[in-house]
């Protein structure tokens, strides 16, 4: 490709380091594309024939048969996906293959593809938020009223549903689709055209071929063009965030699923035993989500520091952009389609939620609520009322509710007999209907809004 240059090839060790190859071949499908419309578009503008273009074409469509066939090859003489088409080419087609790269360089060519590469795994990633979002929404709808322990600081405190519960997490994935949609309509314009760094002298049509590869328009700096990769880290954020959001719900999992807890039975399919003890049901898939969070944080932290001092325009530092993605790519998917499966088939266990639910005094600030908004008392006031009847129940063994109107009037006379009616667990959830809250009426409308989004979403 560049021999004319030098007297001697690389060393071997050069050849290793400077080829990408063993991983940028995955872009094979993204490259063959880019090579065609800018061949298409090469020979409407008669910077080259007709006749060249259309052999060009059917060399790189048997190129992508023999590619989905066989597989990319792997020789590291090629050095790179770019070289080894241009090289199966030539030997298909002939010296007419070195038309091709007429009015492009690799750094706009490689930018091209990689922007393809990335908005289809934008695509899938979107997908799988999806199916992770229809589960929870769909079990959801199975618990609008089954009442469990709400925590702060994994102490209970105050009664939810298990519907509001599981749609916390589907509201979180919605605003992870949010950004893989917003990086998106960023990443959507063409670098192709920008040649090296400084576009071309040629008389080429950007605005043809950021049409024909989908992208909203060219990019309006060739500098810009080449070496950007924020739609990159873009992607590592957001899929960083899906990340954290999966680890989150993944925790929650694995707590549930402890015989102390006993909210949860995972399937089968989503479990795995213990080589010593027969009893175990271990929870891997949901501690593997958890754990592939943390790798898909450093992916974004390794592109980072990869980008973070490089002058314009294309440094070969640059060819290091592609590892993590494709890393956070693969770790991505299979978390949300294990996260899925796990939503999908888990079985609850309602009974253990309700008696947890109704232990721990979760019902006071229902106690000092009444109090404020049927005796009158400031908030400050009834909380302190509150705390010294919590103390008698506790010092008794008991709950709020099993202490007599007597016991609780010694505490403050203001107290009358329909404090009763708001110690239940199902009142203090009936109770929280303000917007947005855990009241089964409030998270019905919301299952309805999510499920109405979910229809148009892509699948």
């Amino acid at each position: 490709m560049w021999g004319g240059r030098f007297a001697e090839g690389p060393a071997a060790v050069m050849r290793e380091i400077n080829a990408s190859l063993p991983f940028d071949k995955r872009m094979w499908k993204q490259d063959i594309t880019g090579s065609i419309a800018h061949v298409r578009m090469l020979g409407a503008q008669a910077i080259i024939s007709e006749e060249d273009a259309a052999l060009i074409e059917q060399g790189l469509n048997q190129i992508a048969a023999e590619y989905e066939e066989q597989g990319p090859p792997s020789d590291l003489a090629l050095e790179d996906i770019h070289m080894a088409t241009e090289a199966r080419l030539a030997e298909i087609i002939g010296p007419v293959a070195g038309r091709l790269h007429t009015a492009r360089s690799r750094n706009d060519q490689v930018a091209t593809d990689f922007r393809l590469w990335v908005r289809d795994a934008m695509d899938q990633a979107d997908a799988g938020l999806v199916g992770v979002m229809q589960a929870l929404v769909s079990r959801a709808a199975e618990h609008v009223d089954a009442v469990m322990p709400g925590f702060t600081h994994l102490q209970s405190a105050q009664p939810v549903t298990l519907g509001h519960h599981l749609m916390a997490y589907h509201d979180m994935l919605a605003r992870d689709r949010s950004r893989f949609a917003n990086a998106r309509a960023r990443l959507n314009r063409s670098p192709l055209g920008s040649a090296a760094l400084a576009g071309t002298g040629f008389p080429i049509d950007r605005h043809a071929t950021a049409a024909a590869l989908g992208f909203d328009s060219p990019m309006t700096n060739s500098l810009d063009g080449v070496s950007d990769r924020d739609f990159a880290i873009e992607y590592l954020t957001a899929a960083t965030q899906t990340a954290l959001h999966l680890s989150r719900l993944a925790e929650e999992i694995v707590i549930w699923a402890s015989q102390p807890f006993r909210f949860v039975s995972l399937s089968d399919q989503w479990s795995t035993g213990s080589s010593i003890m027969p009893q175990k049901r271990n929870p891997d898939a949901a501690e593997l989500v958890r754990g592939h969070s943390g790798r898909i944080m450093g992916c974004l932290t390794s592109l980072m520091v990869t980008m973070k001092g490089l002058p314009l325009a294309y440094s070969k530092d640059m060819q290091d952009d592609k590892p993590p993605v494709f890393e956070a790519h693969d770790l991505l998917g299979l978390c949300l389609a294990a996260m899925s499966g796990m939503v999908e088939s888990m079985t609850f266990n309602i009974a253990n939620m309700r008696a947890l639910a109704e232990s721990g005094f979760a019902t006071a600030t229902d106690f000092a609520d009444w109090l404020v908004r049927e005796a009158g008392l400031p908030f400050r006031e009834a909380h302190h009322v509150t705390g010294r009847a919590v103390k008698l129940a506790e010092e008794r063994g008991v709950a709020l509710a099993a202490l007599s109107l007597e016991d609780l009037k010694a505490i403050d006379p203001r107290v009358e007999a329909g404090i009763f009616d708001v110690l239940t667990v199902d009142a203090s959830v009936a109770s929280r209907s303000s917007y947005g809250g855990t009241a089964p009426d409030q998270v019905r409308l919301r299952i309805a809004e999510a499920q109405a989004a979910l229809k148009g979403a892509r699948s």
